[in-house]
């Protein structure tokens, strides 16, 4: 069974609800039809139905639930429930209506209100748009020092990672990390690769350099954050700084990382900036015809979750079940 199997299997078997508010988008409509008739999970379309129903005259949205935030009944309470979590930031009530009014919003607050377990977007809309309400609304889980964002890469190539599979954060949201929320970041995404994959994590910190070969402070980054990591979480397999095909292939990693522990067989590789590990996976995914699932959000109260705006369908059937199992291991806790 591939990861991608497994997950759909756990999704399946959660029965969760989850939200997709860029209804309009054919993409997110087809991946609704398809969760929905493969019981992968309950789906909730923000928007007005009729009009999600003739853009797709040719998908089945029969077993969707619709909410349109212009005539719904949630949307006075919504309303409220708003003004009240922001107005002590200059949010007034017509302000907290505006708010309301949109897809995104609307969709995380039926998350903050226990009617649905999960949303995914940015099909459409930046991470920006996704996140920033999902900050408003949910806020960060408890403990959490920082959100950030990561990407499950499966790639054909079973040789490299946990049988091709990889996590590569942060690929969405941190753009130049100091040391201490590079180190956040290490330890967020070894947590969520085991959680969601049930294998330890192999955590390889990236950079030009591997073990002292290069210099500079962009270096001295990565060393500090690998450094503050394993003091934060001693018993993480971890190390750094390390070049990527030091980390991943073993002939390499024996030449340049003698003695080392992971190199050669990491399976969490964290980039030192946004820059990287974007630019990073997109080439994974399209030169190595890799599945890439995410990005997925860390840190936040409850599962919401960006796409890639060049999603294909699988994805974000792929994305809305790990956000099922996301929420199975929140409720579990």
């Amino acid at each position: 069974m591939t990861f991608m199997e497994n997950v759909l299997q756990k999704a399946k078997a959660a029965k969760k609800t989850v939200v997709l508010p860029e209804s309009e988008d054919p993409r997110v409509a087809a991946a609704a039809a398809k969760i929905l008739s493969e019981q992968i999970a309950d789906i909730i379309l923000i928007g007005e139905k009729d009009k999600i129903c003739k853009l797709h005259p040719d998908l089945d949205l029969s077993q969707a639930r619709f909410e349109d935030p212009a005539t719904s009944i949630l949307r006075e309470e919504f309303n409220q429930k708003y003004w009240e979590l922001r107005k002590h930031k200059g949010c007034s009530e017509s302000d907290a209506s505006e708010e309301m009014a949109k897809a995104i919003p609307f969709g995380v607050m039926m998350l903050k209100a226990g009617l649905a377990d999960g949303l995914v977007a940015g099909a459409v809309h930046s991470t920006a748009d996704t996140l920033r309400p999902a900050l408003q609304i949910l806020r960060t889980k408890p403990g959490t020092k920082l959100v950030s964002s990561f990407i499950l890469i499966d790639s054909p190539q079973k040789e490299f990672g946990e049988d091709g599979l990889l996590l590569f954060s942060d690929v969405a949201l941190m753009i130049d990390p100091d040391a201490d929320q590079l180190s956040e970041i290490a330890l967020s995404s070894a947590e969520s690769f085991k959680r969601l994959t049930g294998k330890e994590a192999r955590v390889a910190m990236l950079s030009f350099s591997t073990f002292g070969s290069g210099t500079g402070k962009c270096i001295e980054k990565v060393v500090e954050a690998t450094a503050l990591a394993k003091g934060k979480n001693p018993d993480i397999i971890l190390e750094g700084e390390l070049q990527a095909d030091a980390a991943l292939v073993p002939i390499v990693a024996a030449l340049k990382a003698p003695g080392s522990k992971i190199a050669g067989k990491a399976n969490c590789l964290i980039f030192p900036d946004l820059n990287s590990a974007n630019i990073s996976y997109k080439l994974v995914q399209r030169l190595g015809k890799a599945g890439a699932y995410g990005p997925i959000l860390q840190g936040i109260a409850k599962p919401v979750n960006d796409l890639s705006r060049g999603a294909s369908v699988d994805d974000i059937i792929g994305v809305v079940a790990l956000t099922c199992v996301q929420s199975t291991q929140e409720t579990e806790n």
